[in-house]
């Protein structure tokens, strides 16, 4: 049985490795795209919006609401992109448990 400081000093150690990983994973970029690639949305790590791209064809239609909906989309989805990598690479740190701070 572990004492109390041996799991104090695997916890410092996890800790110390989620930091690591959430600051490789900020600076990572993930794309996502919409409407066949009409409309490309790149995100941090963190899921902040670095840049969108628009294919000029896509003001050809002239229709704001669909452009619209398309950046919702394409953000939407490399939000998702970026969060999935990020639990993914905390639960290799956490052997799979789920801890309540990580939500």
């Amino acid at each position: 049985m572990k004492s109390f400081g041996d799991l104090m000093k695997q916890a410092q150690k996890m800790q110390r490795q989620m930091t690591e990983a959430e600051e490789k994973l900020g600076d990572t970029r993930f794309e996502a795209s919409a409407g066949g690639g009409m409309v490309k949305a790149i995100v941090d790590g963190r899921g902040r919006v670095k840049e969108i791209k628009i294919d000029p064809k896509a003001l050809e239609e002239k229709d704001i609401s669909l452009l619209e909906d398309l950046m919702i989309t394409a953000v939407g989805e490399a939000q998702r992109n970026a969060e999935e990598q990020m639990k993914e690479m905390m639960g290799k740190i956490t052997g799979g448990m789920n801890l309540p701070f990580m939500s």
